[in-house]
């Protein structure tokens, strides 16, 4: 006599584990390999790290804090983790945002207060230098009251290239954002950026795959220039639009850009200097040939 099998039902997914999925499954070779081709190329994590993601309540931390939670499971290089989410004066609704996002994300942050936003009002000319190093030192500091020797930032493929542009176009230097950094104000303490390698685009698209809704920029400055209190767009803003029509001539300048920057021939460069050295000029070793 056959007995019929009686198959159970799957449980339904809950939203962090669809997020969680489809992260190693139909985002798998445009981010979760590019982030691990990343951290592997630049060498970012080393066994007994102790890293702080650092999360903005952008789709880039977001994104990040979610992919280093992954690896963490699964990594055969032992490293811990912490999630710290920094409110440099969020209006109210922001932080609930955030707050609402990470619950869902299931992500164990830890939020600290800072007054950054009330202390660069004031300030008349570059308050987003000011603002972004104060930030990183509030980060760097709580990161390592947390026992942390890393922070990682959610800077990706798109803001590498960017960097380079306005470098040039508006700094008259060629310098890139670096994969990983030492602190300079906090000895012992290095910043990675495992996003490095991953494209804005398909941030976006993981984004709206899975509906998610994140903060756009919660900076008071920024949301003055876009209700017309202040001229112009953000020198970024420019250069990624400058990217974009230069990207429909040519789909491969901005991997040009980023390979560029991999590929520097100081036989062809005028001057450069170093930390460790000061400047050098082409006219330095010019007679030695």
């Amino acid at each position: 006599m056959q007995t019929e099998e009686i198959i159970q039902p799957r449980a339904p997914l809950t939203p962090c584990q669809r997020i969680e999925r489809s992260i190693v499954t139909k985002y798998r070779k445009s981010i979760w390999n590019r982030f691990i081709g990343g951290i592997k190329d630049y060498q970012l994590i080393r066994e007994g790290d102790r890293i702080a993601v650092c999360i903005s309540g952008g789709k880039d931390s977001m994104l990040l804090a979610k992919c280093m939670q992954q690896l963490h499971r699964h990594s055969e290089v032992p490293f811990g983790l912490e999630f710290l989410v920094m409110d440099p004066g969020y209006r109210p609704e922001n932080r609930q945002k955030i707050l609402q996002n990470a619950e869902m994300m299931e992500l164990p942050i830890h939020v600290f207060e800072t007054e950054i936003f009330d202390v660069v009002a004031g300030i008349p000319s570059s308050p987003c230098y000011l603002c972004a190093r104060m930030r990183r030192g509030y980060l760097y500091s709580r990161a390592r009251e947390l026992g942390c020797n890393k922070i990682a930032l959610g800077h990706h493929f798109d803001d590498v290239v960017e960097t380079v542009l306005m470098s040039t176009l508006y700094g008259a230097e060629y310098r890139t954002m670096m994969p990983k950094l030492h602190s300079q104000n906090f000895p012992g303490m290095e910043l990675i950026r495992p996003l490095y390698l991953v494209r804005e685009r398909d941030i976006i698209a993981w984004k709206n795959y899975n509906h998610l809704t994140f903060l756009q920029c919660a900076c008071r400055f920024t949301e003055a220039v876009g209700n017309g209190d202040q001229p112009g767009l953000s020198k970024r803003q420019e250069v990624k639009e400058l990217i974009a029509r230069l990207r429909k001539e040519n789909p491969q300048v901005d991997v040009n850009i980023f390979r560029s920057v991999h590929n520097v021939n100081l036989d062809t460069v005028i001057g450069w200097r170093s930390a460790e050295d000061g400047p050098h000029s082409f006219l330095d070793r010019y007679d030695r040939k």
